[in-house]
């Protein structure tokens, strides 16, 4: 039916797999379908990987591997395309890998189509066709490393030569073909067909016989009809062809070369050199690498040359042995499954967006945003690619605290090609109207080659007081006591009495209005005047060694000397950061015995500044963390203390 689709499997079939609801989704090329014990499929895939799936040091390189394409290619179009396009291109490139995973056949969610970037076509050509994707390189996972693919398509005039014109009839190209050319046969010699075949006949003979008496191939072929089979190979009939031009064509000088005095010639091919053992390698190393004749030498063969391999490789082909590994191989693929159904996915995507669920906000100053004909008008954010405001469905993109979101168009482009249409501010290319913190989504082009930017989002808050706050700050002086709460800070504020007293008193506010302050700022040159009639003397530096008073007292309290630096504001205050260095009460350094006074001024808004005498090694009573006391010596009277104590302190 058309609401179902049908997977053929062959291989070299690329689909898409899904599996997360908010990432892109995986390609992937199936090698095969197999039913497990439960009854579900898994399919056998290669992974491919993307840009944004890459370590930026290994994009550097895939860039660079680019440059160098595009500078062999010398194709202007590259250059020449604009940014978007380029944005958009490198969605395309994916990274071939040899690692094969086994996924569910449901994650299915579509086909795509993957080749080797070709050099004879416009790069712009993989934009003009859906779901199409190129690769030039190969990712390794475990070794982290990047290799370009075997596979290359050699254009141009480096590797194809130049076709010369056309030569007129009987015109000589003044080449010496015999310079160029080796003759190995001679179809108008004097023998004859039938002449020609007897003399491999005799040829095979001896062949057969050579093997006879050699005592290796006798332990490999053990018996006469094994050892005439081997001499009727193609390499005895060459070698005699060879050995009948070479004497002329004369039958008894050639005949009298295949038999010289140390005995008959022996020719052998790879598949007599190859021992059982390697024969069995090799079989094994083509199941696990295919024809892929470098990885066979360097991982199973590594004492064959790369010319033996392959030419065992095609006389291994003519055996029996492949004709019957190709037969089972054949009834193997019967018993497989050659196609899956699978429905259409249909469940509800967790990342959309309902109308209800959209906050109302302003773009650009506009409240509701009215859709276009046939989709519903919507509210909140534009999108973070095209930065359309109306659209059939939203999708929540990147992080909650974010609340970006995508139109259904370019949440498919996300999904599908691992990227936003647009460049982002991330790519450095624009930026956006309303995108606050930088989205871990946008990666830059190589990105994120360019470095990978670790941002960290921090939530945002804005502190606006209500009307009612504000009044009540005016009307409800005399219970707030803000200058005596802001020395005390661990003071509760019991908000509820004051928010009730404050409606009380908001009728009553028109018949005893509180009167405000004017200031009067004086004019500049009244200031200028002044300064200049009143300069600063200049302070000299204290001496090293001696104390400084502040007047006749002496503070206690001094910046501690901390071992882990200033607190912060989510780190926890030690004991001496909010009191000072605990000293030896009695002692202030100023002699021995001497008897000290300790005065406490309290830092408080109320109309009076009371004062606190406290005798000496006792300590004053603490009504704040930051509370600050100060210490007067016996030279000092108790007149100058209390005048002392009474007078704001303004000055530390």
């Amino acid at each position: 039916t058309s609401s179902n689709v049908y997977w053929w499997r062959y291989p070299g079939y690329y689909v898409y797999f899904e599996n997360s609801s908010s990432n892109p989704l995986l390609i992937r090329r199936i090698e095969e379908l197999n039913k497990t014990a439960n009854g579900n499929v898994e399919a056998k895939v290669v992974c491919f990987y993307r840009r944004r799936d890459i370590s930026s040091t290994l994009i550097a390189l895939a860039d660079k591997h680019a440059r160098e394409m595009e500078e062999e290619m010398e194709s202007p179009e590259i250059v020449d395309l604009p940014e978007k396009q380029k944005h958009q291109l490198r969605h395309r490139e994916l990274f071939l890998s040899r690692q094969l995973e086994s996924l569910p056949a449901t994650h299915i969610r579509g086909k795509c189509c993957v080749t080797l970037l070709n050099e004879t076509e416009a790069l712009k050509s993989y934009l003009d066709r859906e779901d199409a994707f190129f690769y030039s390189l190969v990712y390794d996972p475990q070794q982290k490393t990047l290799l370009a693919d075997k596979g290359e398509i050699r254009v141009g005039n480096k590797y194809q030569a130049d076709i010369t014109d056309l030569l007129k009839e009987g015109e000589d190209d003044g080449r010496d073909l015999s310079k160029l050319e080796e003759k190995v046969w001679d179809p108008s010699s004097p023998l004859t067909e039938k002449q020609i075949d007897q003399f491999l006949v005799v040829a095979r003979s001896v062949g057969t016989f050579a093997r006879a008496l050699d005592c290796s191939s006798s332990v490999r072929q053990p018996s006469l009809h094994m050892s005439a089979a081997a001499a009727s190979r193609d390499i005895t009939l060459f070698h005699a062809m060879d050995t009948l031009h070479k004497s002329g064509y004369s039958m008894s000088r050639a005949i009298a070369a295949l038999v010289p005095q140390g005995g008959p010639v022996l020719c052998r091919d790879e598949m007599e050199e190859w021992s059982a053992s390697e024969a069995n390698l090799f079989e094994e190393a083509l199941e696990k690498y295919g024809k892929d004749f470098t990885d066979i030498q360097q991982d199973f063969l590594p004492w064959k040359s790369l010319t033996s391999i392959i030419e065992y490789y095609y006389m291994w082909k003519t055996t029996d042995r492949y004709v019957q590994q190709k037969r089972l191989k054949a009834a193997e693929a019967e018993s497989k499954l050659k196609q899956v159904y699978i429905p259409n996915y249909n469940k509800p995507n967790p990342n959309q967006l309902s109308v209800n669920n959209v906050k109302p906000g302003l773009v650009n100053g506009a409240g509701t945003v009215m859709g276009a004909p046939g989709q519903a008008a919507t509210l909140g954010r534009a999108c973070e690619s095209c930065y359309t405001t109306s659209s059939y469905q939203w999708y929540s993109w990147g992080p909650p605290n974010m609340q970006c979101r995508l139109c259904a168009s370019c949440w498919t482009y996300w999904k599908k090609y691992g990227g936003l249409k647009m460049p982002t501010r991330l790519d450095g290319e624009r930026p956006g109207p309303n995108r606050n913190n930088m989205s871990p989504h946008s990666l830059p082009a190589r990105h994120s080659g360019s470095p990978k930017l670790a941002v960290k989002t921090r939530q945002a808050f804005y502190l606006q007081t209500s009307q009612l706050t504000r009044v009540a700050r005016r009307i409800c002086q005399d219970l707030l006591r803000s200058r005596y709460l802001a020395r005390h800070p661990y003071t509760p504020v019991n908000t509820a009495a004051i928010k009730a007293e404050c409606a009380v008193r908001v009728p009553e506010m028109p018949k005893n209005p509180i009167p405000s302050k004017q200031s009067v700022r004086k004019p500049l040159e009244s200031v200028v005047q002044y300064l200049e009639a009143h300069p600063c003397p200049p302070r000299p530096d204290p001496p090293r060694g001696t104390t400084i008073s502040t007047g006749s007292l002496t503070p206690i309290k001094s910046s501690p000397i901390l071992n882990n630096g200033s607190p912060t504001i989510l780190g926890k205050r030690t004991y001496e950061q909010h009191n000072g260095l605990d000293g030896k009460w009695g002692s202030t350094g100023t002699g021995e015995g001497e008897a000290v006074t300790v005065v406490s001024v309290l830092l408080l808004g109320a109309d009076e500044h009371p004062a606190w005498f406290v005798k000496a090694i006792s300590r004053p009573p603490v009504l704040s963390p930051d509370f600050v006391f100060w210490v007067g010596t016996s030279s000092l009277g108790r007149l100058s203390l209390k005048r002392g104590a009474h007078h704001r302190p303004v000055c530390p």
